[in-house]
């Protein structure tokens, strides 16, 4: 006990010499610009964290304790976690998925990644840096102080911006991951973003924020995950389907009527989410040429939610999750060749293929 008493006093030394050096950090960016974006109650609740005492009671030092053990990619993979609005927070399966599309795990013999990632959550969830929120759509969390405590240090670093409340903000040209947060009027230009970018908007976005989105788009060739919640879109952004390196898609609660043929170009997508649309969707073939596509996720909010998916649907081999689909027009039959899905929601189901649906899903 002595020993370890020894060793976690060192900790709390060496973190009390980090911390001055991230007091610095952070005061020298919000100096640097009023154009940064941090709301009012986060800059208090980080100069709180920074005024706290160095004893082993304190949350920061818990907080930091917890953080400095962590391997790399759980580090980040905390960080993603607080990519998303609080208000809606992320489904337990999105998030293992963005965690799948950003490389955080890697696929071995015998396991599937999303497994793994799942694992990396649920160590976080025992750690106390996340939490289960099965009440609220299954889905996770980040708690206080960790949420205060990781913003803190993603802005400091600007390795992964977060910011609120803001009309326009500066981003680091360092960055390689951006998480923009209720945004209402300007998207900042961003001409090096190369990894993830996450804009969850709160009622859409502005003209001037859509045009931005596009330049930002154009710019980030090696883009690999994009997440445009409640942004009301139309039609998609002809420059997402010029982002090969693409694998995690969604574009959620929007006004999207189709989804285009140019969506065959993104060969190497895996996660195309374009669930709770407000409009009807018609799929087209290019889906059955993005091969490496492993959840598709299409509920709509309107008439019984389900969309239409062209035939041949069971080509997509790697398909795990199907979800919101209409099991009509033959559809029915090709769900018993899928016999790698794991999660299936088919919707409005009726007399006409009940029957051959049920044989499909028994095989």
């Amino acid at each position: 006990m002595g020993k370890q008493s020894k060793i976690r006093k060192s900790q709390i030394a060496e973190f009390g010499s980090d911390i001055e050096n991230i007091k610095s950090r952070v005061s020298e960016i919000m100096n640097r610009s009023p154009q940064l974006g941090f709301s009012p109650n986060l800059k208090e609740d980080i100069k709180k964290l920074l005024r706290s005492k160095f004893d082993e009671g304190t949350p920061l030092v818990s907080c930091r304790l917890s953080y400095m053990n962590l391997p790399y990619d759980l580090k980040l993979s905390s960080f993603f976690c607080c990519a998303f609005r609080r208000v809606y927070r992320k489904i337990k399966a999105d998030l293992v998925q963005v965690l799948v599309a950003a490389s955080l795990v890697q696929e071995k013999s015998g396991e599937l990644r999303e497994d793994k990632a799942h694992v990396s959550l649920e160590r976080l969830v025992d750690l106390g840096m996340l939490k289960e929120e099965v009440s609220n759509w299954d889905s996770y969390s980040v708690p206080s102080p960790y949420y205060e405590f990781s913003l803190s240090v993603m802005n400091a670093e600007d390795f992964f911006i977060s910011t609120a409340n803001s009309d326009s903000m500066i981003i680091s040209p360092m960055a390689r991951h951006v998480s923009i947060l209720e945004v209402p009027n300007t998207i900042t230009s961003m001409n090096n973003l190369q990894h993830s970018l996450f804009v969850p908007a709160k009622d859409g976005l502005s003209k001037a924020s859509s045009d931005c989105l596009r330049t930002v788009l154009h710019n980030a060739k090696f883009l690999r995950v994009l997440d445009l919640e409640n942004t009301l879109l139309k039609s998609l952004p002809d420059e997402i389907a010029k982002l090969v390196h693409l694998r995690y898609l969604g574009v959620t609660q929007s006004k999207l009527t189709e989804l285009p043929e140019s969506i065959s170009n993104l060969r190497n997508l895996e996660t195309l989410d374009i669930s709770w649309s407000e409009s009807e969707i018609e799929v087209s073939n290019g889906v059955l040429n993005v091969i490496q596509l492993r959840h598709l996720k299409m509920y709509q909010s309107t008439n019984d939610g389900e969309v239409r998916v062209p035939q041949g649907i069971s080509r997509l081999r790697n398909l795990q999750t199907l979800e919101g689909i209409y099991a009509g027009g033959g559809i029915a039959k090709e769900l018993g060749i899928m016999t790698q899905l794991r999660s299936l929601e088919v919707r409005c189901v009726s007399d006409d293929h009940a029957d051959e649906l049920y044989v499909s899903i028994m095989k």
